[in-house]
């Protein structure tokens, strides 16, 4: 049904500014059940441009971050077997419900988010709940990696009375890289964050190695935890495959969304071989006592090494999960209009007014929650 164009945002005034050229126009979709972003043949912003390889980068760019540093801690907590026994098991369970998500979206192809899915499923009551959840998820992300940026430079610099400076400028950076619009500029970038993290865990690992004359005794099995501890420690498991409420969004970008096992095998068996032999080899080493992040467990230089190599990893991680949720909120507002398409400055400074107001949210709860523990718990 078509509408016209004072129909089409009236209660942001676009109109005035021009929003709708006849340069970005596009055709509409016929209603809410059809693909989020239209015909692109002759929009100014095309976003359904991402091959599997690189939808599959932005996913390890994504999931392989911050969760991994949490890992080795929680074998400490839960000992040996049934901590690789959680760590295995949640990937082969992450690896099929990612699966069943990449099914959903071919299935229905308008679903664009966590709240499109529940509105599919559970009516307007599934949709309003995912709205705020998944937001809620996504700025507690970006809020953990403001505040591992600010313990990355205060490892760095041994200047820790200027942690606020620190975080501030993580949040700037981490604006400035959540700019552009389409999921593919991301794509590079993401391949640096991969490389960062497999670099700075690696480094990590001969740290641990160094500092410790060899494995310490750690017990396969031991009594049970306090439930607060066992619990923590499961939910941080969770978090480092806690990546699939992005995957519609990626997922609808892809050039042929048949595609999308390709990139979902990229992801699952990148995590779960990094993620087992990470959190073996540093819980071997330190034991019981092994820090949370881990890095902090490498030794003063080694932890100086590694911070500095996981700098793209922590800035990138969280811009790719802010990108995700202004996208969110961008589709919502502009979905079936000629201006998602629009290359004009209003389209644009929309775009960065709510990156900018996640961006400060985030860095707000990562200034009044600061313990990365549990930051990386409220985030589930």
């Amino acid at each position: 049904m078509k509408q016209n164009q004072s129909d089409d945002l009236p209660s942001l005034g676009f109109e005035k500014h021009k929003l709708d050229s006849d340069k970005d126009s596009v055709l509409k979709p016929e209603s809410e059940k059809q693909d989020p972003f239209g015909n692109e043949s002759q929009a100014g912003v095309k976003y359904k441009t991402m091959a599997w390889w690189q939808a599959g980068m932005i996913m390890i760019a994504e999931t392989i971050s911050l969760g991994i540093l949490a890992l080795p801690k929680a074998l400490a907590v839960l000992c040996l077997v049934p901590g690789i026994l959680t760590i295995l098991g949640v990937g082969i369970i992450s690896t099929y419900t990612a699966y069943t998500i990449g099914q959903f979206k071919c299935r229905h192809v308008q679903v664009h988010s966590m709240a499109d899915a529940g509105d599919i499923l559970m009516g307007r009551l599934g949709r309003c709940t995912l709205d705020v959840a998944q937001l809620i998820f996504f700025v507690l992300v970006m809020g953990s990696h403001v505040l591992t940026f600010s313990i990355m430079m205060n490892v760095l610099t041994e200047h820790r009375s200027c942690t606020i400076i620190f975080s501030a400028v993580g949040l700037l950076a981490s604006f400035m890289l959540t700019l552009p619009r389409r999921l593919e500029r991301l794509s590079h970038i993401s391949s640096v964050s991969f490389v960062s993290i497999v670099g700075a865990v690696v480094t990590g690992m001969i740290g641990v190695t160094l500092v410790r004359d060899g494995p310490v005794h750690v017990p396969a099995f031991s009594p049970s935890p306090k439930v607060h501890d066992a619990c923590l420690a499961i939910a941080n498991i969770i978090f480092a495959y806690a990546g699939h409420v992005a995957f519609f969004t990626l997922f609808s970008e892809l050039k042929e969304l048949k595609d999308f096992p390709k990139a979902l095998a990229l992801l699952q068996m990148s995590e779960m071989v990094l993620y087992t032999v990470a959190a073996i080899v540093i819980y071997a080493y330190i034991g019981p006592t092994v820090n949370s992040p881990a890095l902090n467990s490498a030794g003063h230089l080694f932890r100086k090494i590694s911070y500095a190599i996981a700098i793209p990893t922590i800035l990138i991680g969280g811009v790719v999960n802010a990108h995700v949720a202004v996208k969110f909120i961008y589709v919502r507002v502009f979905r079936g209009t000629n201006s998602m398409h629009s290359q004009s400055f209003m389209a644009r400074l929309v775009w960065a007014a709510i990156c900018a107001t996640l961006w400060i949210l985030s860095w707000i709860i990562a200034e009044g929650i600061p313990v990365f523990n549990d930051v990386l718990g409220l985030a589930y």
